[in-house]
């Protein structure tokens, strides 16, 4: 099972990845996250395989996120 976390700043935007991402049998959404306080939250309580990050989120954007 690969264990995805979501992080983008439109709610929107995480519901329609959630709803496509529901019907793969070997994906499962672990956890999403609205802005870099979020994310670093998420990854503390786990790590996972993937991390569909938005690089233009408000505040401290993706790509600081990434360096961390």
């Amino acid at each position: 099972m690969i264990n995805i976390l979501i992080a983008d700043d439109h709610s929107l935007i995480r519901s329609g990845l959630k709803k496509i991402l529901k019907d793969e049998s070997d994906m499962h959404v672990s956890g999403e996250a609205g802005n870099y306080k979020e994310v670093m939250t998420q990854l503390q309580v786990h790590i996972p395989d993937v991390l569909l990050l938005d690089i233009t989120m408000p505040g401290r954007d993706g790509l600081e996120i990434l360096a961390e």
